[in-house]
């Protein structure tokens, strides 16, 4: 079996799985008991940087399996440019989630069970595994030059503009509540996102490179 058969599989499978978990969040919906942390039903659910990078991919996901469905019929001959470049995108944002949750979220709650509950289970763990072994092993091209391997700060500026704005008008007395600043960022203070903020974008920015470098074959 070749390696867009098999990335076809694992993004059909991805592509099922944030469709299968946006929905058990979006209703609800918990097949494992526990606390719930982390996690918000119907439009609620969108203010987490873990369920957008995951619908982000989800949907990369797809497109890439459409264009590997025609590359397979030998209605194309190869995949756009393009494709691989917010295939990375999407991929550097489901491995920051993997690595905020396992890195920073378990320590701060305590308990690794409670971070891959129902939705999250898929969002904070499988997604983002399937993400990586796809994009690492059964993507790799020679596609995207040096200067593309930026692109996967994008969605954390964007969605680190939403949060930091979010933080800020809801401010009382320079304390902002746990509901707002759910990612606990700025809990000792609004001036600490002065440290958080460009922490964050570095993370991201070497989680893309390193993606971008194992992604890349060797002339």
């Amino acid at each position: 079996m070749n390696k867009y058969k098999l990335s076809l599989i694992f993004n059909i499978i991805i592509f099922m799985m944030v469709i299968g978990a946006s929905i058990m969040m979006f209703t609800g919906f918990r097949f494992m008991p526990g606390k719930i942390i982390l996690e918000s039903n119907k439009l609620g659910m969108f203010k987490f940087f873990t369920v957008d990078s995951n619908l982000f991919m989800g949907i990369i996901s797809l497109l890439f399996a459409i264009f590997e469905i025609r590359l397979l019929r030998g209605n194309i001959d190869e995949i756009p440019r393009y494709m691989y470049i917010l295939k990375l995108m999407a991929t550097t944002g489901v491995t920051l989630t993997f690595i905020v949750v396992f890195a920073y979220l378990w320590p701060l709650v305590g308990s690794l069970y409670l971070m891959i509950l129902n939705s999250n289970l898929f969002f904070h763990l499988l997604v983002p595994v399937f993400s990586m072994i796809t994009f690492i092993f059964f993507e790799r091209n020679n596609k995207i030059s040096f200067k593309y391997s930026f692109y996967g700060v994008i969605p954390v500026i964007m969605y680190g503009l939403f949060y930091l704005i979010n933080v800020l008008v809801h401010m009382n007395n320079g304390i902002v509540s746990p509901v707002y600043d759910f990612y606990y960022f700025v809990q000792n203070g609004v001036w600490t996102s002065i440290i958080v903020v460009p922490v964050m974008f570095i993370i991201s920015y070497t989680i893309s490179l390193i993606l971008w470098r194992f992604n890349k074959i060797k002339n």
